[in-house]
């Protein structure tokens, strides 16, 4: 498939790209990518990131770092940005392609008068909306300084940032804050291309999560039935979905776009 965004020379940012969604876009996008293109790919598992590059079918250059992203800081992530460039500038390159995949599900043991623990909020948080946040802001300045490099943004996040469930309040906050911080963007940004895409049921660690985890007995039967009656999807079947949405571009730029949505 050709996806103009990912022609030319491109710089693609893959978070949580050693399991799951995150992998399978690795692989699926940086095998479209041509020559002179080049991958970061971040996680905490360094050994799996190395076995999801060595899946990626393309002469690409490709950077694999171990990093922490539930303590988010900017010099952190400038650092990180910087020495995977090495001798390269952003000007070099024709597109930059980010995908902020990593999350976590956080308390789904508890209902929403029970998240009391205000450090466990924390946590959550600093993962699944300030990194992102941050290591956004952090890219942008780089690619904007002399550049005129095209941009485009990907949100990993769920249908659940706008349809609540019981037993997943904690989830469905994070999603909502960091979904409507990538909208905000998108308006403060009309030269940057932002999709928040939820990718429907995946068969991942964090769908068995949901299965085997969550508190109430409702939600918990809903996703089992999921289960039961073959609904939920495979990673690349999302990931396809995704290539083609970007391919057809019938969104506008901060739009929420559902596997199931039809554009």
């Amino acid at each position: 498939m050709s996806i103009k965004v990912l022609s030319g020379k491109v710089f693609l940012l893959i978070t949580g790209a050693s399991r799951g969604i995150g992998r399978q876009i690795a692989i699926s996008f940086g095998s479209m990518l041509e020559e002179g293109s080049h991958v970061v790919l971040l996680a905490t598992n360094l050994n799996a990131l190395k076995e999801t590059a060595k899946n990626i079918a393309t002469n690409v250059s490709i950077d694999t770092v171990n990093v922490d992203l539930s303590k988010p800081t900017k010099d952190e992530f400038h650092n990180i940005i910087m020495q995977s460039l090495k001798s390269r500038t952003p000007k070099q390159f024709d597109r930059i392609v980010i995908v902020h995949n990593v999350g976590s599900i956080g308390n789904i043991s508890d209902y929403a008068n029970d998240l009391t623990d205000v450090d466990s909020w924390r946590r959550y948080y600093d993962l699944n909306v300030f990194s992102p946040a941050i290591l956004n802001g952090v890219i942008m300045k780089i690619f904007n300084e002399d550049t005129n490099t095209e941009k485009t943004i990907i949100n990993i996040t769920s249908l659940m940032a706008i349809e609540p469930k019981k037993g997943i309040c904690c989830y469905s906050t994070g999603k909502a804050a960091r979904e409507m911080f990538f909208r905000v963007f998108a308006l403060e940004n009309p030269d940057v291309d932002v999709l928040n895409y939820s990718p429907g049921p995946v068969q991942t660690d964090m769908f068995n999560e949901l299965c085997n985890l969550v508190c109430d007995k409702e939600t918990k039967t809903q996703f089992e039935n999921l289960l039961t009656q073959k609904s939920v999807l495979s990673c690349e079947q999302t990931v396809n979905r995704l290539s083609s949405l970007l391919k057809d571009h019938k969104y506008k730029s901060g739009d929420h776009v559902d596997y199931y949505d039809e554009l």
